[in-house]
């Protein structure tokens, strides 16, 4: 695969790849919350939760995106009924954690690992994927309708103390 001319490949992660994965998830993670909301603190409890890569792998498919061997993005996508998945629609998987090197962000990388999660479900024989964010980061619901997930109020979830994710889904 490759898009605006970077030569990207897709496979799903490995053990070996565990604490790259985290690492960028958490670089990611950081830079999106640090440009777009300041207030928001990233507890250690969420740090260590991004760098838990083996708990995501035995739940859930995390799939790395590479450029020349090295892992410039990441996805996971849980079955339905799969420990930590948040689906609401039966049968539909669940995309989680979607994160793209700061230095590599914007061009195109998050689409062709969404493509990726999309066949993967289609290949479970999933009727959807639905999706949270984190309501008023910017941007990131514009990625998801540009790519035909739907706003889907019935898949909100109410954190509490200020956290509210809103839910997003695309029917296969």
């Amino acid at each position: 695969m490759s898009d605006q001319n970077l030569a990207v490949s897709v496979r799903r992660a490995t053990g070996a790849d565990d604490e790259a994965v985290g690492e960028l998830l958490v670089r990611a993670f950081v830079a999106q919350y640090a440009a777009k909301h300041p207030e928001i603190v990233v507890s250690p409890e969420r740090l260590a939760d991004l760098r838990d890569q083996a708990e995501k792998r035995a739940n859930a498919t995390v799939l790395v995106a590479e450029i020349d061997s090295r892992i410039i993005g990441t996805v996971s996508l849980y079955k339905w009924g799969a420990p930590r998945s948040e689906a609401w629609i039966t049968g539909a998987a669940d995309l989680r954690l979607l994160g793209v090197d700061v230095g590599l962000q914007g061009q195109g990388l998050s689409s062709i690992l969404m493509e990726q999660a999309r066949q993967l479900a289609l290949s479970w024989g999933a009727p959807a994927i639905c999706l949270h964010t984190r309501r008023g980061v910017e941007g990131v619901p514009r990625l998801y309708m540009r790519l035909g997930y739907l706003r889907d109020p019935t898949g909100d979830i109410d954190m509490s103390l200020n956290v509210f994710l809103d839910g997003y889904v695309l029917r296969l």
